[in-house]
């Protein structure tokens, strides 16, 4: 009997823009990766789209002591940034969001206990790039689901074939990574095939996991041509995917695009505003952005954090690999709603500066205010904050504050509470665990990318230095990719 247990989940997949704005980048066309360009991609006009959100500043404790943010689930800042360094360019400050770097990256945190989905845990030792400062780091952890335990999928691939998508770094790497996800399914899931240019159309209606031939088929057919209608499309899939919805199973659309809607409504805003009517339903969201020379990050970013879904950059096979085989388990939400509050203790701290997540801030009473949208983690997926900290002087014993975190779980609309205070006890960056150190030296290197005022003396050798010893088991390499990036950046 098939399970009847999960959610419905969207993968949105956009690529490029070609919009004049502030945020827009110029760029090289060049692009080496393992798909080539067309032989008319030169010819398209070379603009990328981003949001700059400026950088957090530290808070002084005796003025705001509460800090309150929703997580964030997405890594496509970090192979974004990766895809340009390989390019032999550094990405524009608005392109780096640090967070997205480290939760790029699994951590060694512990599994949940009992019936929470979640874990929590803290450490704090020194700052490495400032004297007299200290990190905060704050993990958590998403239960790991074995594959043969996650409920039955309602996959819906929502697919971008307009001209725009026609280079091979686009529609043909999407249509790769389809065809690796199809091979991962069970014959139980279901995945259905909306394509949309001009207008929205069902290539292949909702089909089981035992006719894998028919949706590679299907997959094989995708072509580009023709204009976005973006918002028509999303449409279309949310239709498809409420009609096969499966009640507690794991329903999401995937949708892949560059990002150019200009058919229908295509601002960034009447796309947040279309998928936040439809967030409720059950159904998640996940974007996959692609290509190179008009990438529109800014609007990609934002649906899917308003979708309740994630953002994830495709620039590789490797990078298909990671989102569609070794992570897979991500595409099942075991939380939702997922934020963050720090209370710091006035006494001990003097000041402090969250590191990231400038987009993610909440209000003080959104915190317990169960209607308020904020992030999912998936299943095994680790997220991670770090705070930059200034204790007091003469700092008298007692804790740094209380790390208080609220989540729902995929099927219920009310929020369960987990707290730990975090110990005034910290320890030499030396002597810290590798979680710490690891997460230092990406932090350390997404300010070096952002071209941050608050860098202080961060460098290569500095990051190369806190992550020898940090690399763990890194059973696909992405951290030892990570120190190879850094050592042939500029």
């Amino acid at each position: 009997m098939r399970k009847l247990a999960g959610y419905l989940v969207v993968f949105l997949l956009v690529i490029g823009c070609e919009e004049d704005s502030e945020g827009d980048v110029l760029l090289d066309s060049t692009f080496s990766e393992n798909f080539a360009p067309s032989p008319s991609f030169k010819e398209l006009p070379q603009v990328e789209k981003y949001t700059e959100y400026g950088e957090n500043a530290f808070i002084n404790t005796s003025d705001e002591s509460v800090s309150t943010f929703s997580v964030d689930a997405d890594g496509a800042s970090y192979s974004n940034t990766r895809r340009f360094l390989e390019l032999g360019q550094n990405p524009p400050p608005a392109a780096v969001r640090i967070e997205e770097f480290l939760n790029y990256f699994t951590f060694d945190y512990e599994e949940p206990l009992g019936e929470e989905t979640v874990s929590i845990n803290g450490e704090i030792a020194d700052c490495p790039w400032a004297d007299d400062h200290y990190l905060m780091r704050l993990g958590m952890k998403g239960k790991t689901i074995a594959a043969s335990e996650i409920p039955d999928a309602n996959y819906v691939f929502l697919i971008d074939v307009s001209g725009s998508m026609s280079s091979p770094e686009k529609l043909e790497l999407l249509k790769t990574g389809f065809k690796l996800m199809v091979d991962e399914m069970r014959d139980t899931d279901k995945m259905a095939i909306v394509t949309y240019a001009g207008e929205a159309g069902v290539l292949l209606e909702s089909t089981f996991g035992d006719e894998k031939d028919q949706i590679k088929a299907a997959i094989d057919q995708l072509g580009a041509g023709g204009s976005t209608a973006g918002a028509e499309g999303i449409l279309t899939a949310y239709e498809i995917a409420e009609k096969n919805f499966i009640p507690q199973g794991n329903n999401r659309i995937i949708l892949g695009s560059d990002g150019d809607f200009n058919v229908g409504p295509s601002s960034t805003e009447e796309l947040v505003e279309l998928i936040e009517d439809k967030r409720d339903n059950g159904v998640y969201l996940t974007v996959l952005g692609v290509g190179t020379g008009n990438l529109n990050d800014a609007s990609m970013e934002q649906i899917a954090n308003k979708g309740n879904g994630n953002y994830e950059y495709i620039d590789n096979i490797a990078q298909l690999k990671k989102v569609f085989i070794h992570e897979r388990g991500k595409f099942y939400a075991v939380a939702k709603d997922s934020k963050i509050q720090v209370t710091f203790n006035a006494d001990v701290v003097q000041s402090y500066r969250l590191i990231g997540y400038e987009n993610r801030s909440l209000n003080e009473d959104d915190f317990e205010d169960d209607t308020v949208d904020a992030g999912e983690i998936g299943s095994a997926q680790t997220i991670t904050a770090l705070y930059e900290i200034v204790l007091t002087e003469n700092t008298p014993n007692g804790p740094l504050g209380t790390f208080d975190f609220r989540y729902k779980k995929p099927d219920t609309e009310e929020s369960r509470p987990l707290s730990l205070d975090i110990a005034n006890t910290p320890s030499s960056i030396e002597s810290s665990s590798e979680n710490m150190r690891f997460a230092a030296g990406v932090t350390a290197f997404g300010l070096l990318m952002k071209q941050s005022e608050f860098s202080g003396t961060a460098s290569k050798e500095m990051i190369l230095d806190l992550t020898e010893n940090a690399i763990g088991t890194d059973e696909f390499g992405y951290r030892t990719e990570f120190r190879t990036l850094v050592t042939n950046s500029n």
